[in-house]
């Protein structure tokens, strides 16, 4: 009795169910016993002797030992039905979502980890509020940790080779080594918790039905008219904020909001991933190009999204490069309806910078321009780039200039977009206290970003940072690259918050850019060389003799044939023949 006793007590989950389970005829029988006794109890004299009786049982040691067996197993069941609905009600928070699709088991640990813990952070798509107050983040160093073992981490030591010599052939910027994890390693670094978002814990979205313009500068039908007060106020961060961040018209992105989504895709956005890779081409302005390099478990559990318009969804139909399933390649094709701009480029900045609206239920995105083709793996990027760094938003530097003045200066002489709004928006800058770059900034390092690729984690800061900086590419020019310093340094003024600007060349390891389509179509063809037969050399002046046919000579039996130029015979007087 006192083995089994200690077993129910001390034993784990496993053996406590598997001794309730031997135990459990034995608590039935008793049961059975008793049951009679319970319908005899009819009067006072009866139940007297049922106590009695029932105390001398007590003494027994079989009797005691069937109570405490059952007692066991009723604490056992309560506890059985208690996790049943624990379990019961996290399925139907999880309802939003597919149910496990990773291989790796670090994946399903940080999933089941992230949603059991966090789950009341995702949305619905059916508020205009965010509710993303992130616990501290659990944040990893440049040692990796296994079984409480601490290892240096491989790329520590790592160092840039001497760039290559100069090539007349390859001219321009070239890509430079990059120290990558292997793919599962990358995998396990992953944090399992959300990372801290200073200062800021709740954003919500301003929402207007029939948006207004009240000033003559800046804004639109999508992202609303917010005046200059508005605008000014943005830029002071605190704990609970509202903001205008495009779709104004609704409170749920891409439902009758411009940059319209079908509602069956509207769906698969709003699915939880941990991470997504996204890309847009609006206009038929580029050409898709499918990614290289990827492992095995991305391509199960990392989605690639191309936002496209009608138009291009046009030519890719009749060319046959999209087929039923709206799949090309590991490419899972949105095709976006009542697009807000006329500018193609213009509607390309709303997947671009406000992918956290798009996808609400996401940790980490990698955005790429629709030119470029992805050639490393997702999770090695975002190690490299963001964990490694513990950053939460990363984005390449350009790779010749570092002043917003040289770029504004640039883009009018390559004819970007109209001078006269270019000088507005950097006067107004000015105004503000915009200055050139120089060494008195570092550790900022530029003021000009290469902005083709951001890789990012969605949390509160990073969120406030995309909007504010689509507010200005609505209010000013599309040039992402001249209104990027100014909402990083009025942010990072308010808050510690930093972006890890890092090179350009170790962004041209893990992404090649293609042409644009319409400068495709400009390039003339190649010309084809047609090879001819080298015509024979004539001496002296034919031109005026058409040529003599002449007729085969006939010989005798004993007469010798020349068979060489020695022997030749020459006609004094004729200058036009040739020899051959």
């Amino acid at each position: 009795m006192t083995g089994g006793s200690s077993g129910l007590r001390t034993g784990s989950y496993g053996s406590l169910q598997q001794q309730a389970q031997n135990g459990g005829l034995q608590a039935h029988n008793l049961f059975i016993t008793r049951k009679p006794s319970k319908l005899s109890l009819s009067g006072t004299r009866e139940k007297e002797r049922f106590v009695c009786c029932l105390f001398r049982h007590l003494g027994r040691r079989k009797v005691g030992m069937l109570i405490l067996v059952s007692f066991a197993l009723l604490a056992f069941m309560a506890g059985f039905f208690s996790v049943n609905r624990e379990d019961a009600s996290e399925s139907i928070i999880l309802g939003y979502f597919d149910k496990p699709y990773k291989d790796s088991s670090e994946l399903l640990r940080n999933e089941s980890i992230f949603k059991e813990k966090y789950s009341y952070q995702l949305n619905t798509l059916m508020v205009c509020g965010e509710n993303t107050g992130q616990p501290p983040p659990d944040l990893h160093s440049s040692a990796l940790t296994t079984n409480g073992t601490v290892h240096v981490h491989p790329c520590q030591n790592f160092a840039f080779p001497p760039p290559p010599p100069g090539d007349r052939i390859r001219i321009g910027p070239r890509p430079c080594p990059v120290c990558y994890l292997p793919v599962e390693q990358a995998i396990a670094s992953m944090p399992t918790s959300p990372s801290a978002s200073p200062l800021l814990h709740h954003l919500t979205y301003f929402h207007e039905e029939t948006p207004t313009k009240t000033e003559p500068h800046g804004g639109s039908d999508f992202g609303g008219y917010p005046s200059l007060e508005q605008r000014n106020d943005s830029f002071t961060i605190k704990e609970s904020m509202t903001v205008h961040c495009g779709f104004i018209k609704g409170c749920r992105p891409g439902h009758q909001t411009g940059f319209d989504i079908d509602l069956a895709d509207l769906k698969k956005l709003e699915k939880f991933h941990e991470v997504i890779v996204a890309s847009a081409i609006f206009g038929n302005y580029d050409i898709i190009q499918q990614p290289m390099y990827i492992s095995k478990t991305a391509r199960k559990n990392v989605p690639f999204y191309m936002f496209i318009d009608e138009d291009t969804e046009a030519y890719m139909k009749n060319s046959s490069a999209l087929d039923n399933l709206k799949r090309v390649g590991l490419w899972r094709i949105i095709v976006v309806r009542n697009i807000p701009y006329a500018d193609a480029r213009r509607n390309g900045k709303v997947p671009k910078l406000l992918l956290h609206r798009l996808f609400p239920n996401v940790r980490y995105s990698i955005w790429i321009d629709g030119k470029l083709q992805l050639v490393a793996d997702p999770y090695q990027i975002l190690e490299r780039f963001l964990w490694r760094q513990n950053a939460t938003f990363a984005i390449s530097r350009h790779y010749r200039r570092f002043d917003v003045f040289e770029e504004a200066e640039a883009n009018k002489a390559a004819g970007k977009y109209d001078n006269a709004s270019i000088d507005y928006q950097i006067d107004f800058y000015k105004k503000e206290g915009l200055t050139p770059y120089s060494e008195a900034k570092l550790p900022i390092t530029s003021d000009v970003p290469e902005g083709c690729v951001i890789i990012r984690e969605h949390i509160p800061i990073t969120n406030l940072f995309t909007c504010l900086w689509f507010n200005e590419v609505d209010r000013f020019t599309s040039r992402d690259q001249l209104s990027f310093s100014t909402v990083r340094d009025k942010l990072m003024a308010n808050v510690n918050w930093s972006i890890n600007m890092f090179m350009d060349c170790e962004r041209r390891n893990f992404v090649k850019q293609a042409y644009h389509r319409d400068l495709l179509e400009q390039m003339a063809p190649p010309v084809a060389v047609i090879s001819r037969p080298r015509p024979a050399l004539v001496r002296g002046n034919t031109a005026r003799r058409p040529p003599v046919k002449k007729s085969p000579i006939r010989r005798g039996r004993g007469e010798r044939r020349s068979g060489s130029r020695r022997h030749r015979k020459v006609v004094p007087g004729n200058t036009h023949n040739t020899s051959i």
